[in-house]
């Protein structure tokens, strides 16, 4: 069993009761609670909406349309996008200095006097507030941060850009000491504006690498985490296996159980000895939430005043918010959200073992497909509706057989043509299960892959692609096929070719980082929803 541990107490802040919100009824306003208690990290995390009170505030942050755009329900993109951010100072949302005690239980390890963002996670809500989508991002994601960075792993842009902007003011300061003249800053501003230079590169990098405007903007610190979890009264978890691992703490059986604040920190802080890495350790971040989130809508919340007043403690503790939510127009959005309407699932990846410009482990993407990913998260439950059952009017077309799962792959040098084809298929109606980027060396021109190339459903489906030729792959049951794209493949249509133009026009980015053995068949976490009567069990 896991070893015990100290439990952190809230501080002796000024805590609300959550009724004090306004006249938003609780359930309502948990829902809230439960579309932003979505980030729990490598160090621990996690986030409660604005509920009132003495909560942190950022402002002077460059976004999108803000909450004028949503209350309308006409969010240019189509959504309401909040980027979520793990922070691990030592002090809480009010600048109070975490307590020793706190640290240790937290094992906090010592504080470089940077921030590390492990935890990036992007929640998608589309205009009619019909669900929420957590969306993580890998803290390894290998991006382009400029010609003056190079490439980096995204969670280093944060660090780079502060560690840049307090060493100019440091050099200012020293010139003006130096001429005799007072220092132009404190301590307190270069801290202050090396961190907003931190905020503004990482939310530079996420609409890139999204391709999506973000309204809002929260960060935690590390007692949030802890604090929320012992608020309900610990969160239920599953594991695959028995895990013991030193370095974050984790020390558990298999199976179900339920877990205090410091035990859920280490259950979402180990990353090593897991089968996936960083893939995991994101798939316990979002099976943990999703039981949090799950807990929070019960009825023992709602009813519960001592669970409400430590929720509402622990969230003025450890969140910090951009200054231009409106918290009440985000409750009434999202009344009739419940938790099987929030998912959450991590951005298309290409590979999870590549390498950086310098020999480091990095997880590749293609940008095209991540932007395709998000965009379909900003449907609505009509639109929704609507592909879910297309007519084959869309495209001409009609699926050869029932109950295919097609696979497309990208073998050229065209980015983005492995989603054009997806978006026709999708469109005629197959279930596209994944588009990604072919292994280097394995194709070289374009074909379907069947178990049986002489079956009339490979047949008649090639030849729907376009006369392609098939080739035959016994691992494959009869009901998978895999289309192989490459620079000679036209398109099976003038509508796939204008897909895949558009798919090719939606970056012109070259793929950053070398991918690794496993490039286009490399796994994401699985979507997770936080309903359901019992956790998801992970590795």
């Amino acid at each position: 069993m896991p070893r015990p541990v100290r439990d952190i107490k809230p501080a002796p802040t000024r805590a609300r009761s959550l009724t004090q919100a306004g006249s938003t009824s609780l359930k309502v306003v948990l829902a809230v609670v439960a579309v932003l208690v979505m980030l729990v990290s490598g160090t621990g995390y996690a986030l409660v909406g604005r509920l009132g009170g003495e909560l942190g505030s950022i402002d002077n942050l460059s976004l999108g349309n803000g909450d004028k755009g949503f209350k309308d329900g006409n969010n240019a993109d189509g959504a309401m996008d909040i980027l979520l951010v793990g922070s691990d100072s030592r002090v809480d949302a009010q600048g109070n200095t975490l307590s020793q005690s706190e640290l240790d239980a937290l094992h906090a390890g010592v504080d470089d006097g940077e921030h590390n963002t492990d935890t990036i996670m992007v929640i998608r809500i589309p205009n009619d507030g019909s669900r929420a989508s957590a969306i993580s991002i890998p803290r390894d994601t290998y991006i382009n941060n400029g010609p003056e960075y190079g490439n980096m792993k995204i969670n280093g842009v944060f660090s780079a850009h502060e560690s840049a902007r307090k060493d100019e003011l440091a050099a200012e300061n020293l010139e003006a000491e130096q001429a005799g003249e007072k220092p132009k800053y404190t301590d307190k501003d270069i801290a202050a504006e090396g961190t907003a230079a931190g905020r503004a590169a990482l939310l530079e990098q996420v609409r890139d690498l999204t391709g999506i405007e973000i309204d809002h903007y929260a960060e935690i610190g590390l007692v949030g985490f802890v604090l929320l979890t012992e608020a309900v009264g610990g969160v239920d978890v599953c594991l695959n296996a028995p895990v013991k691992e030193e370095l974050s703490g984790a020390d558990f059986p298999a199976g179900q159980q339920t877990l205090n604040g410091a035990q859920g920190l280490a259950f979402v802080r180990q990353r090593h000895e897991l089968p996936r890495g960083d893939l995991d350790r994101i798939a316990r971040q979002q099976a943990f939430t999703a039981s949090l989130v799950s807990k929070l809508l019960s009825s023992d919340t709602l009813t519960n005043p001592s669970k409400l007043s430590k929720l509402s403690t622990a969230v003025e503790r450890s969140v910090s918010f951009d200054s231009n939510w409106d918290i009440m127009s985000l409750a009434s959005q999202l009344s009739g959200l419940a938790g099987g309407n929030v998912t959450f699932n991590t951005i298309p990846v290409t590979s999870i073992d590549g390498q950086g410009d310098y020999g480091e482990s990095i997880v590749t993407v293609d940008v095209a497909e991540v932007h395709r990913f998000f965009d379909d998260l900003a449907k609505t439950a009509e639109e929704t509706s609507e592909s879910a059952t297309p007519s084959a009017t869309d495209t001409g077309e009609k699926p050869v057989a029932d109950n295919l799962e097609i696979h497309v792959l990208n073998a050229g040098d065209v980015s983005g043509l492995a989603g054009g084809v997806g978006s026709w298929l999708e469109k005629v109606g197959y279930t596209v299960a994944r588009t990604a980027n072919a292994d280097p060396g394995i194709y070289s021109e374009s074909q379907v892959v069947a178990a049986d190339p002489e079956s009339e459903t490979a047949k008649k489906f090639a030849e729907q692609l376009g006369g392609l030729p098939i080739t035959a792959n016994a691992n494959l049951d009869e009901n998978t096929l895999i289309v192989v794209t490459g620079n000679d493949y036209t398109g099976p249509s003038d509508q796939a070719q204008t897909d895949a133009s558009a798919a090719e026009d939606s970056t012109s980015e070259e793929p950053v980082g070398t991918p690794g053995a496993d490039f286009g068949t490399a796994e994401v976490s699985p979507e997770i929803s936080a309903g359901g009567d019992s956790p998801r069990c992970v590795n």
